[in-house]
């Protein structure tokens, strides 16, 4: 691909470097503030419905309010920058954290998925970041610019879940529903982020990789990027199915805790396992960036399905250990972050500059839409065969993604 070509007074190689810093905090903030909704959702869902069949809705309606706002985020990005798209998903998430609570206290099952729903769209904001880091990259450095943008997640994502035993305690205090304090630190760390963005994130990038590229075409005409669909197919398939196995996994985890660790001892367990779970997801995607650069993205996009399929067979054989049940959910990280790093990287290169947005928002909603619909199944299969039998279900997307790597390897096209 032809790099970017600055105009006089821009240093494209110095603004890379900020945005990606900027976009790395705000991770941290968001990453704070979606952690307490992937470890409270499923348990908050089970106790307001009266049924844990039911607990899978809350990953469910996260990843239906992700799919639903993706594509008009995107678009929204392409118009008016990604500044512009992220911050309407910083408003979108904080409305959403205040009908959660709501819901809480009112005891309303349906308004408690709304309110999640706004969650997630709002994370379909954060998702985007990732894409930002790659809007002024070159291709030498794509994966891992990307992936450190990814990595900043760790911090707050670790964090989030951590803080639900002090949010509880902080929340009783103050007359908060049970379950519902933690929610306080995601309020606080959407409001940083959102002004984090709205003063920081300048030039916006995405519209400066746009104006940069009409002027080198201007004054240099050259080859467009030439489309390669099949791949960015591929990409697409790789970066939903692994989401599909890492989410009907992990939102079924704190209700099986429920099941095998003393009652005094859930919310602790719980927060324990979902945060080495997202340090999985998140802390070693520079390492998955660097060798997605050097290796290629099939490879590493490989190498996240043998890792998904290593987390599924202790997942399957350890479901009554606690311990053996937060091995998997580190494996099932780690597996996730490999091919979504690898995957997001491989469809942004293949795609040229002006189909980027629109195919981006078309990848995030493939991914949440299939997450939504793999969470409520995850449910109903973990009544029916139990925590290991899920286990063994969510081979079938890791099956898909490896037959669809040794197509896209006999066809790079």
């Amino acid at each position: 691909m032809p790099e970017l070509a600055a105009p006089a007074g821009v240093d494209v190689a110095a603004t890379q470097r900020r945005t990606v810093r900027v976009l790395a905090a705000g991770q941290v903030l968001t990453g704070v503030a979606f952690g307490a909704t992937l470890s409270l959702g499923a348990l908050l869902a089970a106790d307001l419905s009266g049924q844990e069949a039911l607990s899978g809705f809350a990953t469910a309606s996260v990843t239906l309010g992700a799919a639903l706002t993706a594509i008009p985020l995107a678009r929204l990005a392409a118009r008016r920058g990604r500044r512009f798209a992220l911050t309407t998903g910083n408003l979108a998430a904080l409305t959403g954290i205040a009908v959660v609570i709501a819901a809480a206290a009112l005891r309303l099952f349906p308004l408690l998925l709304v309110g999640i729903a706004l969650i997630g769209a709002g994370n379909a904001g954060t998702l985007q970041s990732r894409f930002a880091a790659t809007d002024l990259a070159t291709t030498a450095r794509r994966g891992r610019d990307l992936a450190t943008v990814v990595w900043a997640t760790t911090v707050g994502g670790v964090v989030g879940p951590l803080l639900l035993a002090p949010g509880e305690l902080i929340g009783a205090s103050i007359g908060m529903p049970r379950l519902t304090g933690a929610y306080l630190f995601s309020f606080a760390a959407q409001v940083c982020a959102f002004a984090l963005y709205v003063l920081v994130l300048r030039p916006d990038p995405l519209l400066l990789a746009q104006r940069l590229d009409r002027e080198r075409s201007a004054s240099t005409p050259t080859a467009p990027l030439t489309d390669r669909p099949a791949l960015a197919r591929f990409a697409m398939l790789a970066v939903a199915a692994s989401h599909v196995t890492m989410a009907s996994v992990m939102a079924m985890t704190p209700v099986h805790l429920s099941h095998i660790v003393a009652p005094d001892a859930v919310t602790l367990a719980v927060g324990v396992t979902i945060a080495l779970h997202v340090f999985g997801m998140y802390g070693l995607s520079p390492l998955f960036g660097a060798l997605a650069d050097r290796l290629g993205r099939i490879a590493v996009i490989v190498l996240g399905q043998v890792l998904l399929a290593a987390a599924l067979v202790v997942a399957a054989v350890s479901s009554e250990i606690p311990g053996g049940v937060l091995v998997a959910l580190v494996l099932l990280g780690l597996g996730w972050s490999a091919a979504t790093v690898a995957g997001s990287a491989l469809l942004t290169e293949v795609t040229p500059l002006a189909d980027r947005p629109r195919r981006q928002g078309r990848s995030d909603t493939l991914m949440t839409a299939c997450a939504a619909v793999g969470s409520v199944l995850a449910g109903v299969i973990l009544g029916l065969v139990g925590y290991g039998g899920l286990a063994l279900w969510a081979f079938v997307p890791v099956a898909l993604v490896c037959a669809g790597a040794v197509f896209a390897r006999t066809r790079r096209v």
